[in-house]
């Protein structure tokens, strides 16, 4: 008969992390640290800036990876420069990002551009129709376009409300600047303020 409290020391032990973990997992990139004296707040290792944040895809064609080196194996193909990605972990000169669809993988830094951008999110009722893009940040002001859900939009400032927006129409000569509620996008936080 099997004393119970060994067992119970095998699960603990079991339980904790790294105990009883593939050779693998001891070579994972080491996760953000907090920052000091804020809490709930990390800080990637590499750069110093805040974990997550809001980049954009610097070129045409970014793989995302399964790991951070070029050894690790492509799991998908990012072919629109601008569209915004999530950093959620830092190792070296690679960065863990996350799109808007939930894809998760590492690039390396060089490939990615400070300057904010976002995809307009249609969260009504009608998934297909349009989102207005306003003259002002009020929903009662003017409409300058109507933008379907996917399109990529530069960020030019956000009040934790409204951003001011500038995105490049094909059908009308130059760019349209407008505000859309900053909860009908994905690229900004709910409460953040972008100068």
């Amino acid at each position: 008969m099997l004393h119970p409290r060994p067992f119970a020391i095998l699960l603990l032990a079991a339980s904790m992390p790294g105990f009883l973990a593939p050779p693998a997992a001891a070579a994972s990139p080491p996760a953000a640290n907090p920052a000091q004296g804020e809490i709930g707040v990390t800080i990637g290792p590499a750069t110093k800036l805040p974990l997550p944040r809001y980049v954009s895809l610097k070129t045409d064609r970014v793989n995302l990876r399964e790991g951070p080196s070029k050894d690790h194996r492509t799991l998908w193909v990012f072919q629109r420069a601008g569209l915004p990605v999530e950093i959620i972990a830092e190792y070296e000169t690679w960065r863990r990002i996350r799109d808007s669809e939930g894809t998760e993988g590492w690039v390396l830094h060089s490939l990615l551009s400070g300057r904010r951008t976002a995809v307009v999110l249609n969260r009504g009722g009608d998934k297909g129709a349009p989102v207005p893009l306003y003259d002002r940040a009020d929903a009662t002001s003017g409409v300058v376009a109507q933008l379907q859900a996917g399109v990529i939009a530069s960020v030019k400032t956000c009040d934790k409300t409204w951003c001011r927006l500038v995105v490049a129409l094909p059908q009308k000569r130059g760019d349209v600047d407008g505000y859309m509620r900053q909860d009908r996008l994905w690229g900004v936080y709910p409460d953040e303020k972008v100068e």
